[in-house]
C-alpha cells in the first residue's frame, strides 16, 4: 500500500467555505469594505487585512473595538443588503465546478459567514450548485473564529469532527475548522501562510474520489508526480 503524502488526505465528510474557497468574491467584499472603512475614517487597506472568514458585525468590533455591539449589527444589516445586491465580478474559483460536481454525492456541507440571501445570491453567479445542508450566519450564535458553524455542520451530516475536513482561505476560518478538531485543505494566497494540513493555490489539480467503505480520498496533483 503506498504511504500517504502530506498532499493526501481522507475523510469521511466535506466542510466548505464559501468566499475565497469555491467563490471569489474578492471584488465586491472590496468595494463594499473600502467604502465601510472610509466613512469611518479606517485606512481602508488595514481594514482589508481583517474581514475575511468573519461575519461583518465581528469584523467592525474588531476594526471598532469600543463602538456598541448594536451599530456593529446595524451596520452589518446594511452591509449584507450591499453584498447581496452587488454580484459583479463574483466567479467561481478556478476548479470549483469540477470540484463541486466531483462532490455532489458525497458527505458535504456549506459553512460561510455569509447569509441565506447572500449565500444564495454568490453561488448563482458562480453558477455553482448550492449544497443541501448549509450553516449560514443564521445559524450561529458566534461568529468563525469560533468553530460552532464547522460543529454544527458536522453534527448535520452526521460525522464526528475528526472525520471532517474543512476547506477554507482565511485566517479566521482555519483557526475555527482546527479549533472544531478537523483537518483542513487551505485554498489560495491568503491560506499558504496558515498552516493548512494541505494548501492548493485553487481547486484545480485536487482529486476527489469516493471508497467502497464510504471514505473520501483527496489527492493534489504534484509537479514531478
Amino acid at each position: 500500500m503506498p504511504a500517504v503524502t502530506p498532499s493526501d488526505l481522507t475523510a469521511r465528510a466535506l466542510l466548505l467555505d464559501m468566499d475565497g474557497t469555491i467563490v471569489n468574491s474578492d471584488a465586491v467584499v472590496e468595494r463594499c469594505w473600502r467604502l465601510w472603512a472610509t466613512e469611518h475614517r479606517l485606512d481602508p487597506d488595514e481594514a482589508l487585512k481583517v474581514v475575511h472568514g468573519r461575519q461583518g458585525y465581528a469584523t467592525m468590533a474588531v476594526l471598532l473595538p469600543d463602538r456598541p455591539m448594536e451599530q456593529n449589527y446595524a451596520d452589518n444589516r446594511v452591509m449584507l443588503a450591499q453584498e447581496t445586491a452587488d454580484t459583479d465580478g463574483v466567479v467561481p474559483v478556478a476548479g470549483a465546478p469540477a470540484f463541486m460536481a466531483a462532490v455532489a454525492g458525497l458527505p458535504h456541507a456549506l459553512v460561510t459567514s455569509a447569509d441565506e440571501a447572500l449565500a444564495q445570491a454568490r453561488m448563482t453567479a458562480a453558477g455553482l450548485p448550492m449544497p443541501r445542508i448549509r450553516v449560514t450566519a443564521e445559524h450561529v450564535g458566534a461568529s468563525k473564529p469560533d468553530p460552532e458553524g464547522f460543529l454544527k455542520g458536522a453534527a448535520e451530516l452526521g460525522f464526528d469532527p475528526a472525520d471532517c475536513v474543512a476547506f477554507e482561505d482565511s485566517e479566521a476560518g482555519i483557526q475555527a475548522a482546527r479549533a472544531a478538531g478537523m483537518r483542513v485543505v487551505g485554498v489560495g494566497p491568503r491560506a499558504a501562510a496558515l498552516g493548512p494540513d494541505v494548501h492548493v493555490p485553487d481547486l484545480t489539480g485536487l482529486t476527489v474520489s469516493a471508497g467502497r467503505d464510504g471514505t473520501i480520498a483527496l489527492r493534489v496533483a504534484r509537479r514531478g508526480a
